[in-house]
C-alpha cells in the first residue's frame, strides 16, 4: 500500500530506491550486537548503503529529533492522559527511550538514508526484467 513512497522504506528498513530487499542483515534491531550491520548494497539494484565514510554520522542529529518526540509524546500522555506526578512521568520517559533505543536508532537511520535517495520504480524486481 505504501509501497514506493519513502514512508515505506522508512517504517520497513528497506532499500531506499527499489523497496525490496531490507539494509540491515539482522531484522531484530533488539538484538544489540549486530544492530548496526548492514549490507554494503542492495542485491536487487546495487545501491551503496554507505555513500562515503561516516555518512551515517548525520543520523545521530535524526536520533535526537526522534528522541525528543518520543520524550514529549511520554511526557503528554503519561502526565495528562494518565495522570502520573511529574516524578513518574520523567521516569517513565526513562523507560520508554531506554526500552526503544534499538528502534529509535534504526529509524533515524532510515530517514538520514532516505533524505539522499528516491524511490525509482524501474529497479524494482518487476520492472528490472
Amino acid at each position: 500500500m505504501l509501497k514506493g513512497t519513502k514512508l515505506y522504506s522508512i517504517f520497513t528498513g528497506t532499500c531506499p530506491v527499489c523497496h525490496e530487499e531490507s539494509m540491515y542483515k539482522e531484522s531484530n534491531p533488539y538484538k544489540l550486537k549486530t544492530i548496526y550491520d548492514m549490507h554494503e548494497r542492495c542485491s536487487n539494484c546495487d545501491t551503496k548503503y554507505k555513500i562515503e565514510p561516516s555518512f551515517f554520522y548525520g543520523a545521530m542529529y535524526v536520533s535526537y529529533g526522534l528522541g525528543v518526540a518520543f520524550a514529549v509524546a511520554t511526557f503528554i500522555i503519561a502526565h495528562f492522559f494518565i495522570g502520573l506526578s511529574l516524578l513518574s512521568s520523567f521516569v517513565s520517559i526513562i523507560v520508554v527511550l531506554v526500552l526503544l533505543m534499538p528502534v529509535i536508532m534504526r529509524l533515524s537511520r532510515n530517514i538520514w538514508i532516505n533524505f539522499f535517495f528516491n524511490y525509482n520504480k524501474s529497479k524494482t524486481k518487476r520492472h528490472s526484467a
